[in-house]
């Protein structure tokens, strides 16, 4: 099976995407002066949008590759949750697993930018777990999702909002489990050690070393290496993905491991690109890609991203080209 095939079964599949739900609002204008108030620029407002962001933006990027997303999270019963509902309804994508509180605001992070330079961040949230009877409501849907859909991948988008818990967690990948669906995480520092018995675990570099507590250096690949030795095989983790920034990635699954290095790009935003990665190795898992070649397609897809100004899902056709230029694989 070539990478064109490949990508063609992405349309047959299902992913459950579970986890903090927010919107990206961004702020465009120009500066022209400073605020004579503080040494501050004062920016011009010439547009205002509104995006889907944070675990939603994962299921854009599902979208974009082929696949159906199933959105679970929760929102406020406020005007920014309807704003939300709206966003979601634009894209097609399926509600169900949407919980709506009215002991939560909804999380809006806006953006400031002026001639593609991010200037600030404003960040509307709240952060503490939600309460018990809310994470009982999610489970219920995400038990009759599993049940109605033919469910290929779960992933935890974990933003550190509250919504995962790891009551949630336990409930899920037992659920997840018992269905043989693979389990993969885009972690935070909170539930970090929580994930216990997942098929595929994709922290950051910084994420990593906080979550296990070490002090190691990204050049150091032999500390590395123990590292992820250590965790997988006391968190029962089958995979193993760490991404390095600029130095690409690390990836280790049965007792083998690579680094991949990253791709020369003009970079211009950062911002999302976990989400892609994570989106581009769950539909790879479902596909029975080996670990290296997940790893490679996903180094690519994330450097694709970060070309982009803002949060984009990642481009379907783009991708492909780049797998093909790099030959990536025949399995």
């Amino acid at each position: 099976m070539n990478v064109e095939q490949v990508f063609d079964s992405f349309n047959q599949y299902h992913v459950l995407v579970i986890g903090d739900v927010m919107i990206d609002s961004y702020l465009r204008g120009s500066v022209s002066r400073i605020s004579p108030e503080a040494p501050v620029p004062i920016i011009s407002t010439v547009k205002r949008e509104n995006r889907l962001g944070g675990a939603a933006n994962v299921a854009l990027n599902i979208q974009s590759l082929g696949a159906t997303p199933i959105l679970c999270g929760v929102v406020g019963n406020d005007n920014k949750g309807k704003t939300f509902d709206k966003l979601l309804h634009k894209r097609n994508l399926i509600t169900d697993g949407i919980v709506h509180s009215s002991h939560r605001k909804t999380t809006v992070k806006t953006r400031i930018i002026s001639q593609n330079q991010h200037l600030l961040r404003v960040d509307e949230e709240e952060s503490d777990p939600v309460p018990a009877s809310i994470t009982e409501s999610l489970l219920k849907r995400i038990s009759m999702l599993l049940a109605e859909y033919n469910v290929n991948a779960v992933i935890f988008e974990d933003y550190d909002k509250g919504v995962i818990t790891p009551g949630l967690i336990k409930e899920v990948v037992a659920l997840s489990n018992e269905k043989s669906i693979p389990t993969l995480v885009d972690p935070k520092k909170r539930n970090f050690m929580d994930f216990n018995g997942v098929t595929f675990f994709k922290p950051n570099f910084k994420e990593f070393k906080e979550g296990m507590k070490i002090d190691i250096s990204k050049n150091d690949k032999k500390e590395i290496v123990n590292a992820a030795k250590k965790f997988t095989e006391e968190k029962n983790i089958r995979m193993l993905m760490i991404t390095l920034a600029e130095k690409g990635l690390f990836i280790s699954a049965d007792k083998k491991h690579s680094f991949i290095p990253a791709k020369v790009r003009n970079i211009s935003d950062v911002s999302g690109a976990g989400d892609t990665v994570i989106s581009v190795c769950s539909l790879c898992l479902a596909a029975g890609l080996p670990a290296e070649t997940i790893a490679h397609i996903a180094n690519l897809a994330g450097g694709l991203v970060c070309e982009m100004p803002g949060v984009v899902p990642v481009d379907r056709q783009r991708l492909l080209e780049e797998c093909e230029s790099n030959q990536i694989f025949e399995v």
